[in-house]
């Protein structure tokens, strides 16, 4: 099993942001996390990479609890930009690399190429979707177990977020690595995603296979995200 989490509760000063969060996720799927602003999406992924821990429950990766170990084994892709804007593109990627054993240069070096981007363009002067395309680059660079994706098309044009969804899933190792991807944009993924929740006011409001749900309710992802969202 990849992710097991456990009746996961997080409160933040005033209020609880996640409300007893139970599911599991196999190892080579692709999970869909799928909820308006506000439901608990980013905040689960936070304590899926170790960045926070829950106030009560728990969380396990790989079989282990959630701490510094496991973040060896994932790639978490946050909505707000990680990068420094002085930095030339290669240069930030070779930043990264230093912190993360098994970084392929070689990779790094062809989805560059693949997003269009210029290496020695400063961050900066990128703009919202190339340094999306950046983030994915990044992503896929290192041969993690997981990746997190939080909002990873969002405010990004549609060129660009045509170019990041045929990189996410030509670069992903089906069978090996696991992804929980959130997003808006559900029509942009709705394709690729083979198990689904839904999340509302930080509790799961629907979920499962994402073709069973499909024909069990006679409805498109994007329809039920509308109805959860209601």
């Amino acid at each position: 099993m990849m992710i097991d989490v456990r009746d996961v509760w997080k409160r933040y000063p005033g209020a609880w942001v996640l409300r007893g969060v139970s599911f599991q996720v196999e190892r080579g799927r692709v999970q869909g996390v799928l909820g308006e602003n506000g439901s608990g999406k980013s905040t689960l992924f936070r304590i899926l990479a170790g960045l926070t821990r829950p106030s009560r429950g728990s969380a396990e990766v790989m079989g282990q609890e959630v701490s510094v170990k496991t973040r060896q084994h994932v790639a978490y892709l946050a909505e707000v930009n990680p990068f420094y804007d002085w930095m030339k593109v290669m240069e930030q990627v070779e930043f990264l690399a230093r912190f993360y054993p098994g970084w392929d240069m070689d990779k790094s070096r062809e989805l560059l190429s693949f997003m269009g981007l210029d290496e020695d363009k400063k961050v900066g002067a990128l703009s919202r979707g190339q340094q999306g395309r950046l983030k994915v680059v990044c992503a896929f660079s290192w041969p993690s177990d997981l990746v997190l994706m939080d909002e990873p098309l969002s405010g990004i044009d549609p060129p660009s977020r045509k170019r990041i969804v045929e990189a996410l899933f030509s670069e992903f190792r089906f069978g090996e690595q696991t992804i929980l991807i959130s997003t808006h944009l559900v029509h942009e993924v709705g394709e690729f995603i083979e198990d689904v929740m839904f999340m509302k006011e930080g509790e799961i409001a629907l979920s499962g296979n994402a073709d069973a749900l499909r024909e069990e309710r006679g409805e498109s992802l994007s329809e039920m995200f509308e109805m959860v969202a209601m």
